[in-house]
């Protein structure tokens, strides 16, 4: 007998994982006498304590019984589905689902990338770090005993507060501080509408191209999702088909992604008329309204009319940092009980110290200031960004005007040309993110999203420079030289 060498732990850990695997392989079948604590002690020269915490664990989990007077011996129990002979082929797991696997299709590399040009990382060199570590320990050093149990409230209320009063005076947002609900980012703000708003095979407009997560999660929720074209003026309702209607309009107005468009008025309020006519819920996604560059924020399609169908959905994730897994929506009030409950049986919402620190940082003018430091930080990047690529850009390379957000599309000849691209920055540690991931339908169009937020000047002139010469390598020979073209998304 020797102890288990596969995991590591203490003596009596080691000792029970070898006895359990001899189990489980039937080289001790049932009814088989164990042998005594003492036995076992001596022979491997170990305490006998250490030996009886392995045998009572045996017997606490089910694979061994004592009897009275007689000792241990191994339970009687049918262990096929647990494991198989040696040398046999293994049991053939259940397949995922079909909506599971078209989930995956849509998930693409899931890896982090703090690389250029990777899209959707702010300048985290740029963050506040001090002075949130002093806002945390703030709240972390006394935590009050109701915000150690189970949370029902939707959401810290001075955090709440705090919002409201920011939205109203920023995004011209429409709400009162009990309208909102605070969620582990707009990933779980997704979910709750499509749970709660949406049966299996219900219709969701969706913009072409669009943000990936969202159409992952609706694909999630085994919704139908229709894709209604993005032009220069934003989503395209008149374009979207007559039938079926919609239960979901998704979209993003204020600087759809990835396109760059900003809807305009009357796109909004035909979108607003569609929905009523259609009897569908707007989820207005309005992920980095904060980064516009030669206007101020545009407003909200939430504020622009009153009792609208939309929900607003907001995330610190662009303005602050990823990992603080903190958004929120603003729910018409007929929702806002239904959705907290529901949030509250779902997702056990928490974390009331780091809520408290963000009331603070927005209620304390830190969270303005730092937007206004990061629209002049991303300003800059952007013309850093536009200098490296220079030379391809007098060469014919076209880009998005960048009048707001945190990236820039850069449009290319084919998608081979896009492939090509991706697959040489991955080989150089430049992150290259294809348009045509973007889209739900075949037809796409080729580019790159190349996000210029998350790294500093010198990595973007490094990798600005890397890209020029690969364009350059990769461009087709059949294809002119284009130079003075309009820019088909206006932006």
């Amino acid at each position: 007998m020797q102890l288990s060498d596969k995991t590591a732990g203490t003596l009596a850990r080691r000792l029970y994982d070898a006895l359990r695997e001899r189990i489980q392989a039937g080289e001790l079948g049932p009814g088989t006498r164990l042998p005594s604590s003492r036995r076992l002690a001596r022979e491997l020269g170990l305490g006998r304590n250490t030996v009886l915490d392995a045998l009572e664990r045996l017997v606490a989990e089910g694979f061994a019984e004592a009897r009275q007077g007689a000792g241990l011996f191994v339970a009687a129990l049918d262990l096929t589905p647990v494991t198989s002979p040696p040398g046999e082929a293994r049991v053939e797991l259940p397949p995922l689902s079909r909506r599971g696997r078209e989930l995956l299709e849509r998930c693409g590399d899931m890896r982090g990338s703090h690389r250029a040009f990777a899209p959707g990382i702010p300048a985290l060199d740029r963050f506040p770090h001090a002075l949130w570590a002093r806002l945390l320990r703030r709240h972390q050093r006394h935590v009050p005993t109701a915000w150690l149990g189970y949370q029902t409230q939707g959401g810290l209320p001075a955090l709440k507060a705090a919002l409201a009063d920011y939205l109203q005076l920023s995004r011209s947002v429409r709400c009162r501080p009990e309208q909102i609900l605070i969620t582990q980012g707009a990933q779980q703000g997704f979910e709750l509408i499509a749970r709660l708003l949406t049966d299996p095979n219900d219709p969701v407009w969706i913009e072409e191209p669009g943000y990936g997560g969202a159409q992952a999660c609706f694909a999630a929720a085994g919704l139908e999702r229709i894709p209604v074209p993005v032009d220069d003026q934003g989503i395209d309702p008149a374009a979207a088909p007559a039938s079926p209607s919609p239960r979901l309009i998704y979209t993003t107005p204020s600087h759809q992604y990835p396109a760059g468009a900003t809807l305009t008025l009357a796109r909004r309020l035909a979108l607003l008329a569609a929905a009523e006519r259609h009897g569908a819920w707007l989820v207005e996604d309005d992920y980095d309204s904060e980064f516009r560059y030669t206007t101020p924020p545009v407003a909200s399609l939430q504020g622009l009319a009153t009792q609208a169908p939309v929900i607003y959905v907001g995330t610190f994730s662009k303005v602050l940092y990823p990992g603080l897994r903190l958004g929120y929506l603003v729910l018409p009030e007929a929702l806002v009980d239904d959705f907290r409950r529901a949030n509250a049986r779902l997702h056990r919402e928490g974390g009331y110290a780091v809520q408290a620190a963000l009331a603070d940082f927005i209620a304390e003018g830190h969270f303005a200031r730092h937007v206004a430091r990061m629209r002049h930080c991303y300003r800059q990047r952007q013309v850093c960004l536009r200098e490296a690529l220079a030379p391809a850009l007098a060469e014919g390379l076209e880009l998005t005007r960048g009048q707001a957000g945190m990236h820039l599309v850069a449009w290319l000849d084919d998608h081979a040309q896009e492939r090509d691209l991706v697959a040489r920055g991955e080989a150089a540690g430049v992150t290259l993110a294809p348009l045509s991931r973007f889209y739900l339908g075949e037809a796409s169009r080729p580019g790159l999203v190349l996000g210029y937020a998350g790294a500093d000047e010198a990595e973007i002139a490094r990798a600005g420079a890397w890209l020029c010469q690969a364009w350059r390598e990769t461009r087709s020979p059949r294809l002119p030289q284009r130079s003075g073209q309009a820019d088909p998304t206006g932006e």
